[in-house]
């Protein structure tokens, strides 16, 4: 894995000397303005939209990047650019590069199914496919079952005046919580899993809260979905799509690629092997190498197989998929220091939110741990964030799957469950929004979206607290 991403940066590595240098960061001795750029990127992503509507929509790749920079410059200056360029290679090595290569498979893949014949979006139909959502989520990932389902879903609703809230609800049920069960689902899952967390523990340990969540949340949107739909004009006499075929699939063969990705992203989980490399303290093993180069692999088979008019079909483009890769190298790099002065528990700058976690007792307090994971995972990458606190409660999966069984359900469902509360909480998320926005849904603005999640999603989060996590 470290092999073929290191070729990549050969060149970097060969500018940058001292990159032998250890890549972790003490973050006890960081202070809290080292996440002004990370600060600086979501309130870009947030109010720039708004403000600056065509600025942004030309430029948001090199706003990324300047944030990135206000990083890694001063960092360099500071602590010595051997540091800075570890950092910078082990963040692209270890995090981003397989982190786009999955979402580039996927999105590819997922793009070469055409879902044709017009669906007609009644609140019964997308019901039923945000339900349908749900369950594929957790067998193909959030990423998967958001790009296979969103475009449909978007097409059967093309003569709805309102759409934004059907998109919005499947963000927070396709894209997040449906992914709860298994490892394959989401990201920190498969973390766990990889840190001896057994395949099937979350499904049996944390089914009755997805099921209460998934359930409630596909109520809420029927009885709003319907009253939308029985208004006056929601349903406009045109219809852009009409009715030719009965429904089927066209580029079938993505089936069987999409079970080839999920196949090696579990291949990847399973198989150890003592070959690895390490790149500026970032170490890359064999079996991530054949992950990666498989699903290049994949991709480009998708591309070669499927039939022109399929993307066509499906408005296939690649503008989507590259908002979201320069959107988030510039989150992956500056989230840098936030995640160090984390990892540093109760002796770093966020030491009180590690505190917090601890009864007086010295036991862990399930609740605040859901809250917790859930915050911070609703800003900053799931994934590392359920490790601090995996780690926090103490790191032996053993133990925490059966002793502190509650801790580890609250730590999986917090991580998992709110990263709906934000557009970056989760990788699908900005995706999603992005091949809407592209389609012509008038999607809410970063703190619109919130205003949703926090009017639907908190709620419900603060009954779960007190019915499974107190």
């Amino acid at each position: 894995m470290k092999l073929s991403r290191g070729l990549a940066v050969a060149g970097l590595l060969a500018a940058l000397p001292g990159l032998a240098l250890a890549a972790d960061i003490d973050g006890s001795a960081l202070s809290v303005l080292w996440g002004v750029p990370f600060a600086g990127i979501l309130l870009s992503i947030a109010l720039m939209p708004l403000l600056a509507p065509i600025f942004w929509h030309h430029h948001f790749g090199k706003v990324a990047a300047g944030w990135a920079l206000a990083f890694l410059l001063p960092f360099a200056v500071v602590f010595g650019p051997g540091a800075a360029g570890a950092s910078f290679v082990h963040a692209l090595v270890a995090e981003y590069i397989p982190f786009v290569i999955l979402l580039t498979a996927l999105f590819t893949v997922a793009g070469g199914i055409y879902i044709r014949g017009n669906l007609h979006g009644s609140p019964a139909l997308n019901t039923a496919i945000l339900a349908i959502g749900a369950v594929l989520a957790s067998v193909m990932g959030t990423t998967g079952a958001s790009m296979l389902l969103i475009r449909p879903l978007i097409r059967a609703n093309d003569n709805r005046k309102h759409t934004a809230h059907v998109v919005v609800f499947f963000i927070f049920i396709v894209s997040n919580a449906g992914g709860s069960l298994t490892p394959l689902g989401d990201p920190p899952l498969f973390l766990g899993f990889l840190k001896g967390v057994d395949f099937f523990w979350t499904v049996s340990h944390i089914f009755p809260e997805t099921l209460f969540l998934v359930g409630a949340l596909l109520a809420i949107f029927f009885v709003m979905d319907s009253w939308y739909y029985h208004r006056r004009e929601e349903v406009l006499k045109a219809d852009p799509t009409p009715d030719t075929r009965a429904v089927g699939f066209d580029g079938k063969a993505n089936f069987a690629l999409l079970g080839v990705v999920v196949v090696l992203v579990l291949l990847s989980g399973l198989w150890k092997s003592s070959v690895s490399f390490t790149i500026a303290g970032a170490e890359v093993g064999l079996p991530g190498i054949v992950r990666d180069v498989g699903l290049i692999l994949v991709a480009l088979v998708s591309l070669r197989l499927t039939p022109k008019k399929v993307h066509e079909d499906n408005q296939f483009s690649w503008g989507p998929m590259q908002e979201v890769a320069k959107l988030f190298a510039g989150i992956f790099l500056t989230i840098i220091p936030v995640i160090a002065m984390l990892k540093a528990g109760v002796n770093g700058p966020f030491g009180a939110v590690v505190a917090a976690v601890t009864r007086p007792d010295g036991a862990p307090d399930p609740a605040m741990y859901f809250w917790a994971s859930g915050l911070l995972s609703s800003f900053l990458d799931n994934a590392p964030t359920y490790l601090v606190f995996f780690n926090t409660a103490g790191g032996d999966p053993a133990v925490l799957m059966t002793t502190l069984a509650p801790t580890l359900a609250a730590i999986s469902a917090g991580s998992v469950f709110m990263g709906a509360n934000s557009y970056i909480g989760n990788a699908p998320n900005m995706m999603v929004k992005a091949i809407a926005e592209d389609r012509g849904v008038k999607m809410p603005s970063f703190f619109g979206y919130m205003l949703w999640s926090g009017g639907i999603l908190v709620p419900l989060f603060v009954v779960m607290t007190f019915i499974w996590f107190r």
